[in-house]
């Protein structure tokens, strides 16, 4: 059965979202694009103007799934009025500003009986689902410590230093750092969260350092900036070996163990693609398609309590630096 999938936003990353799809079998997977001239015109005009969403395609009975890939603000407002609609939703990271918006999501989606799934797309690569069997079976022995960092100069990108559209190192891309975290240590919430971090002038995080104490004396070290080109890479540090992953973290194509090196390559793309690696979003449709087979209303891979764990510590963070968005005080 191929599930059909709506596309909401006409943004850089539902482009490549779409690009992934067309690499999965038509048989399986189908795209209905409403992203008409004159919508898109009406986007950049109006970053606002969420009626527009509700012409896509709230009225349409023969879709499965809509992707929902606008910027942090409206996920929301957007994920909420698909559910109502009685559609399921596949909605990109964070999934909410904050956990109360987390849990607002949640409860549509408990409410309407529907899917929903945040786009953490790094945990269904390749690598990820390796590196699971590979703490599954103890092959580095017990975890103690865990290191993942994320950078690149985005600055100059309108919607990572301001405010007002959810900017910010820790929503944007540190937000891959702590997953990887939690991914490792399965859901396990942190005994205690240290945050340090610099400021913009705009009010939103240049860079922050996250340090999670987990239980049995473990401990990871998440770094993120808007503002330099880090490493990019996690490793994950046991009794009896190393797991790294190499840059790109969040995209990964190989992985490394005790010094061995394997290569994951990600499909092909049919037209070129504004993000690297991102074909791989065909992993995270895929579970989609998975789950809906099956009659399940979240993914264990990324389940609703984990979007909220994320979400959770995310909070904690940004209020020991002295970040606030308006929707806190909502």
């Amino acid at each position: 059965m191929a599930i059909r999938w709506g596309i909401c936003s006409a943004g850089k990353i539902s482009h490549d979202f779409t690009v992934a799809l067309k690499t999965l079998p038509a048989e399986n997977h189908q795209v209905k694009l409403r992203n008409t001239p004159a919508y898109m015109r009406n986007f950049r005009r109006n970053t606002h103007a969420i009626f527009l969403y509700q012409t896509l395609y709230k009225d349409d009975s023969q879709l499965h799934v809509v992707y929902v890939g606008t910027i942090h603000t409206h996920h929301l407002a957007v994920g909420v009025l698909f559910m109502n609609a009685q559609k399921n939703v596949l909605c990109e990271k964070p999934l909410a500003m904050n956990l109360k918006e987390v849990q607002e999501l949640i409860a549509s989606a408990e409410k309407n009986n529907v899917f929903l799934m945040e786009a953490v797309w790094t945990r269904f690569f390749p690598v990820s689902l390796e590196i699971g069997r590979l703490l599954s079976r103890g092959d580095v022995g017990e975890v103690k410590v865990v290191r993942a960092d994320f950078g690149v100069p985005l600055t100059h990108v309108p919607r990572t230093v301001q405010k007002e559209l959810g900017g910010g190192a820790l929503l944007d891309i540190g937000i891959y750092c702590i997953q990887f975290v939690l991914m490792v240590f399965n859901g396990e919430k942190p005994e205690t969260i240290q945050a340090t971090g610099v400021c913009l002038d705009t009010g939103v995080d240049e860079a922050m350092v996250v340090t999670l104490k987990f239980s049995g004396q473990r401990l990871a070290v998440c770094t993120c900036t808007i503002t330099a080109e880090l490493p990019n890479e996690a490793v994950i540090v046991g009794t009896k070996g190393t797991i790294k992953v190499p840059a790109h973290m969040w995209c990964p194509t190989s992985l490394m163990v005790n010094g061995v090196e394997t290569q994951y390559p990600v499909p092909e793309p049919s037209l070129p693609p504004n993000f690297i690696n991102s074909t791989s979003m065909c992993y995270e449709a895929e579970e989609v398609r998975r789950c809906l087979l099956h009659g399940l209303k979240e993914s264990s891979r990324m389940s609703h309590t984990d979007s909220a764990l994320l979400a959770e510590i995310m909070d904690e963070a940004r209020r020991q630096v002295g970040v606030v968005y308006s929707q806190d005080s909502q």
